[in-house]
């Protein structure tokens, strides 16, 4: 197959390509250059698209012996991502860029362009796996559970996963894609993670939302409206935080107070006691659904068998039979208890879903992933998290 790998300058993408050049591939490397200032250096292991990431991908490009192009994409990233970010935080929600970049640039720019191009498929170094069926080809968790990229990975839909190649999807770990790199001679094999938000490199998003937003001074309130403090702008809060509120007014029972919500419209922040960051209900907007030979159907008795909660139970032998939630990228998914599927008139779908046991912190923006056992089914972005009536405080 003729391949375009995408070569971030990393060491996942480099081993990711050179296996796809080892399994006898035809293979060409592409750097995507996000950044509007590739000439800053990269702050030990935060942010990435520097001018070193693109001369690490280069070399790594000549060493395997692959021709290589660098796609200046900036103002895409800019467009759909950063100004997604910042329109997101001033709605009062807490998106997740990595999963916007993935389906915007990663996917939808890189895999537009190759087909322009002829190209068979597109080849990056996350870590999920791509499993070949009779019905098709489905989105499955990596093996190495510590580096599981699938949820973010969900947004890409299914007409892009038969023309997707991931590599690292059966590595056993980090370390051994690191050995890999050191086999071959990629020259990056001890080159730091990146992480955090990429385009923060300083990781200081309250400076960076305060960059774009401004101040807009506004009450902090219990849920009863009573002002407890004061804020600087709604979008430097987010639910579950404890710290930075400084509130003025301590609670009378004297117990720790958390941001429950916020409200753009009136412009405060609403701080409340732990036990309402517990929810079991979540609603959800732009369904993408992965599985058309999957609806999502709840099987009631392998539910009960397995249980509420996940526990330390290895994500890949959890039981196929059940349907489970993931709201954060390496967070502990939740077994669900009911699912429900429906159409607008504008032909997008929404999704509601029941959990058997409460979790915390869960706030409107933020992407939730549908999986049965190991296979990603469904991705939304949530509109709202609340407790059914009747639910147990946890």
């Amino acid at each position: 197959m003729r391949v375009l790998a995408a070569l971030s300058g990393g060491v996942d993408s480099a081993v990711a390509a050179a296996k796809a050049v080892e399994a006898g591939h035809e293979v060409v490397g592409v750097h995507m250059a996000l950044s509007s200032q590739p000439q800053e250096c990269r702050l030990g292991s935060r942010g990435c698209c520097s001018v070193e990431d693109a001369a690490d991908a280069a070399r790594a490009a000549e060493i395997m012996g692959i021709p290589f192009y660098v796609w200046d994409l900036a103002e895409e990233f800019e467009q759909t991502v950063i100004t997604d970010f910042v329109e997101q935080y001033k709605a009062g929600h807490t998106p997740n860029p990595c999963v916007r970049c993935n389906e915007f640039v990663k996917f939808r720019e890189l895999a537009q362009r190759a087909r322009a191009l002829g190209f068979d498929a597109v080849c990056t170094g996350h870590y999920a796996r791509i499993v070949r069926t009779d019905s098709g080809p489905q989105l499955h968790r990596g093996r190495d559970e510590a580096k599981d990229q699938s949820y973010v990975l969900a947004i890409m839909g299914p007409e892009e996963l038969p023309r997707v190649i991931f590599p690292l999807g059966d590595a056993p770990s980090k370390s051994w894609v690191r050995s890999e790199a050191e086999r071959m001679g990629l020259g990056v094999s001890n080159k730091p993670d990146s992480y955090d938000i990429c385009f923060i490199p300083d990781g200081d998003t309250q400076g960076f939302l305060r960059s774009h937003l401004g101040s807009n001074p506004g009450d902090i309130v219990d849920t009863e409206g009573r002002v407890v403090g004061r804020h600087d702008g709604y979008w430097n809060f987010t639910v579950g935080q404890r710290r930075g509120l400084n509130l003025g007014n301590p609670a009378a029972d004297g117990r720790p107070r958390y941001v429950v919500e916020t409200k753009p419209q009136l412009n405060q922040v609403v701080v409340g006691a732990s036990e309402l960051l517990s929810i079991d209900h979540i609603d959800c907007s732009e369904l993408v659904w992965l599985a058309p030979d999957d609806l999502g159907e709840i099987d009631e008795l392998a539910t009960r068998e397995f249980g509420p909660s996940l526990g330390e139970r290895c994500l890949n032998e959890v039981d196929e039979g059940v349907v489970t939630a993931q709201i954060r990228a390496h967070g502990v998914p939740s077994v669900v208890t009911e699912l429900v599927r429906e159409n607008n008139e504008d032909g997008s779908s929404r999704l509601s879903v029941a959990l058997a046991q409460p979790i915390r912190g869960v706030a409107a923006g933020q992407s939730l992933v549908l999986y049965r056992g190991t296979r990603v089914i469904a991705e939304a972005t949530i509109e709202r998290a609340y407790r059914g009536q009747g639910s147990a405080a946890s």
